[in-house]
């Protein structure tokens, strides 16, 4: 570990549970969840700026800012949820893994914030999980997905999985392209070096998913990583 890390490390632990507490009262008075996803912002702006990680934003020009989307990014760090948390400027909810919600206080707040439970265990649980999802992002809840399904090893973009995709083309909103470019040399994954550096995010144009089938939708899947991999730009924060 760095010194970086233990002083990200303390910071987390301070102010992690009073802000899980402010979001989850906060909930309690605002069904729509926009408060507790203010507290998120928040928290995760000041962990980014405590580990001395700027982080750059284009693209938003692509976007309607009153629009409703299904973002879809890579990922390869932790630090791929703070840099959407704390500057993607839309009011957006997570697709988690159940697992998540079961965490003593984080899964409460993340259930009162409107997050979204994913079971990926069980199969007939986890198809009711993606209707659900579809139904809130039809009704104008934006939602961020990561379709690598885990963190990278290595860096590199995988291959994708179908899920997040199946929820878009059941909502008909379309997706945005994400690209983090630069979290990796930040905090790689499985380690906690953490590691000062610059993050940088590219919104691409949305792509639309209304009336896509099956074929539709495989097809769709590579756009979305066309996209997503001719934004991404391995060598950024190397200098």
């Amino acid at each position: 570990m760095t010194v970086n890390s233990y002083i990200t490390g303390l910071v987390l632990v301070l102010v992690t549970p009073p802000s899980i507490a402010l979001a989850g009262l906060w909930a309690a008075f605002d069904r729509r969840g926009n408060g507790p996803h203010l507290v998120a912002r928040w928290w995760a702006r000041l962990l980014l700026w405590v580990s001395l990680v700027k982080v750059e934003v284009r693209g938003m020009e692509n976007l309607d800012a009153a629009g409703t989307y299904v973002f879809a990014a890579n990922h390869s760090s932790m630090f791929d949820i703070l840099v959407l948390l704390g500057y993607l400027p839309f009011q957006f909810r997570w697709l988690a893994k159940e697992e998540l919600f079961h965490i003593p206080g984080f899964g409460w707040a993340m259930r009162k914030a409107g997050y979204i439970p994913i079971n990926r265990t069980n199969p007939r649980e986890g198809v009711q999980s993606l209707k659900v999802a579809a139904e809130k992002i039809e009704a104008g809840t934006s939602v961020v997905i990561f379709p690598e399904g885990t963190r990278s090893k290595d860096g590199r973009i995988q291959d994708f999985k179908r899920g997040g995709f199946t929820i878009a083309v059941r909502s008909g909103r379309p997706i945005v392209p994400v690209s983090i470019s630069g979290a990796a040399r930040v905090l790689p994954s499985k380690t906690l070096a953490l590691r000062p550096g610059r993050i940088k995010v590219v919104l691409g144009r949305p792509i639309p998913t209304a009336g896509l089938d099956r074929v539709g939708q495989a097809d769709l899947m590579d756009q979305v990583k066309s996209a997503i991999t001719s934004n991404f730009d391995p060598e950024y924060g190397s200098d």
